[in-house]
């Protein structure tokens, strides 16, 4: 029986844990480890890294927000298959990666955030950095995980690890329960010593369950379906997670329904396939919503129906019935939907042969056709550009989307770029293998301003395993780089390449366009309309001296010409992969140019407003889901 430290347990069990990836390939559960040290972790758990080596690298972050965002991005890139872990110190340290915990939280993604935590013992409370609470001394900044964790425990003797470690693997692999693992960990309780069994460190292969639906479940979900003349298929992230892209389309194709996908669940499905139909939702294309609207059955496959899938529940025709397949019960249920609780792999395939001889009359295919087109002609218009020589988002989407290749990546996550990728991305040909084959990661369950730039480290790191001759491109406003830019010196510093397309539009845009929209002045979003002298004086940002100053290799578009973006955007790849570090082109776009689906969305829009009659309309719409 070893006799370890607790950290040293914990790490040494962390490295023993395997995970089998789409293709059957076996890989570490655990690929890293993102740290930041401090009193609180850097004795105990940072001398049980040190002494990991190799076997579970560690990586140096600049803030521990950026480096826990990183590692929320390496599990979507792996399709959940594996994850990294970020270790704080305590106090600041730790509540910085609650943001993080969150974005996991909202988006179903599996992370292991190791937060140091004060001592156990009290002898030197309160100690640097503790927040003390007057009426309960166990409590710490800690228990603020427990609102944005799916598990969390606070390790107070070694021995607990033996009950608490295999729970955690459960969590992080379990596709109903996925999600944000958070373990405290007191300073003194790290360094205390244990004799541990030696069959704790065995190595243990974690395969991610695939339970087929109920008998009854999908016999009830059939005659729904099999009484429909109207079927929508929404793929959600679920069937990204259990690579059933292809076994979506086959039951597509079979029984000739039209297919939507919700942001999750992007880039499953070519472009040019016969039966898509477009990106689903608020940010989606008017051609997805436009057969939503008029579905008489929907069966949504993986999808928590967030309110930016279902335009705050009006995008869906009055009387519709909903098949929810879902591996979690809590989404399944949502909205007295039909719930069919399972792998979405394998109840697609037990779905499509219980279907028989059913198809969709030939006119519901047809008309996906058409909106399709129509939607394919009016992405075409804008990224031919809306002004001249004036650069806009669907132009800078396109140029993008045109030199990217199978194997390429693209992310975003807030501000007005999630509905340029959503609604406008063209997808090529879906190459499974050891991953899914989706090429986006659009976080947009969170909306978490600064994942563009902390994201792509981690997915880049992820995606050099399974797609070497990939290349991963994040594109994001100047807001979000000023929120949280610091993680461009660490992928910089680690050497891992990866293109960030930083388009200058003057502040907060998106959010002055929803403003102003409703028919409120501009007011503290544009740099323009916000209080003090910066904006009288001209003040502004050299954003490619900044990010040269973070060891990136910058380059600028001086005009607002596309041909001039599409140059600079192919040197930055040239010089990423080269250089084998991020590339950044920096560029100004315009401020108030976007793809609009034509979706409603719910906002308080006070009476007082323009936009409140839209708003009364919407809710009217919306009265039958409440």
């Amino acid at each position: 029986m070893p006799r370890l430290t607790t950290a040293q347990a914990l790490v040494r069990w962390m490295t023993a844990q395997r995970s089998e990836l789409l293709d059957g390939t076996q890989v570490p559960l655990f690929a890293g480890v993102f740290a930041i040290f401090g009193h609180g972790n850097v004795l105990g758990l940072g001398t049980a890294l040190h002494e990991a080596g190799d076997e579970l690298p560690t990586w140096r972050g600049q803030n521990e927000q950026g480096m826990a965002l990183a590692a929320v991005a390496y599990a979507r890139a792996t399709d959940r298959r594996q994850v990294m872990a970020a270790t704080s110190s305590i106090g600041p340290g730790a509540l910085n990666m609650v943001t993080a915990a969150g974005v996991a939280h909202a988006n179903r993604l599996p992370v292991l955030l190791l937060a140091g935590d004060t001592f156990v013992g009290r002898a030197p409370d309160p100690v640097l950095q503790q927040v003390e609470h007057f009426g309960d001394p166990t409590l710490s900044v800690n228990d603020s995980f427990r609102a944005v964790s799916r598990y969390f425990d606070r390790i107070t003797r070694p021995e607990q690890l033996l009950a608490s470690l295999p729970q955690v693997a459960r969590v992080l692999t379990d596709p109903a329960d996925c999600g944000p693992v958070v373990l405290a960990l007191p300073q003194d309780v790290q360094a205390e010593e244990w004799d541990f069994p030696e069959a704790f460190f065995e190595p243990r292969l974690h395969r991610v369950p695939r339970p087929r639906a109920d008998r009854s479940a999908l016999a009830d979900a059939v005659e729904v379906v099999r009484a429909s003349s109207r079927p929508l298929l929404v793929l959600g992230g679920g069937v990204r997670y259990s690579g059933a892209a292809a076994q979506a389309l086959e039951l597509a194709e079979v029984h000739g329904v039209p297919v939507v996908e919700t942001v999750a669940g992007r880039t499953l499905v070519p472009h040019d396939h016969p039966l898509h139909a477009g990106a689903l939702g608020i940010v989606g294309s008017a051609s997805a919503n436009a057969l939503a609207a008029e579905a008489d059955v929907v069966v949504a496959v993986g999808t928590r129906l967030q309110d930016f899938t279902t335009s705050s529940w009006t995008g869906f025709a009055s009387g519709v019935r909903i098949v929810s397949v879902n591996a979690a019960r809590f989404d399944a249920v949502k909205r007295g939907a039909h719930e069919v609780v399972g792998d979405a792999r394998e109840v697609l395939v037990e779905l499509a042969a219980a279907l028989g001889d059913f198809a969709a009359p030939p006119s519901w295919a047809d008309r996906a056709r058409a909106v399709k087109a129509d939607w394919d002609a009016e992405i075409d218009r804008l990224r031919a550009g809306v002004e001249p020589g004036v650069l806009t988002y669907a132009q800078v989407t396109g140029a993008v989307n045109d030199a990217s290749g199978p194997d390429d990546y693209v992310l975003t996550a807030s501000g007005g770029m999630p509905g340029e990728l959503h609604g406008g991305w063209r997808t090529g040909a879906v190459t499974p293998g050891a991953t899914s084959g989706a090429t986006m990661d659009l976080e947009y369950g969170f909306s978490c301003m600064g994942y563009e730039i902390a994201a792509p480290w981690g997915a880049a790191m992820a995606r050099a395993r399974t797609h070497p001759d990939g290349l991963v491109t994040s594109i994001f406003g100047d807001g979000s780089y000023l929120m949280l830019n610091s993680e461009l010196y660490s992928a910089a510093f680690a050497g891992v390449p990866f293109v960030a397309v930083l388009c200058d539009n003057g502040g907060f845009a998106v959010i002055h366009r929803l403003q102003t929209g409703q028919g409120a002045d501009g007011f503290n979003n544009l740099f323009a309309d916000s209080r003090g002298p910066g904006a009288s004086a001209g003040l502004t940002v050299d954003f490619a001296a900044h990010a040269r100053s973070l060891g990136c290799h910058v380059e600028t578009v001086a005009d607002g010409h596309l041909d001039g973006f599409r140059t600079a955007y192919a040197a930055a790849r040239e010089a990423a992969v080269a250089q084998q570090r991020p590339a950044v082109v920096v560029c100004r776009v315009a401020p108030s140019a976007w793809t609009e689906s034509g979706a409603w969305w719910e906002t308080g829009t006070p009476g007082s407003l323009s936009g409140r009659p839209a708003y009364d309309e919407g809710k009217a719409r919306q009265v039958r889901w409440l």
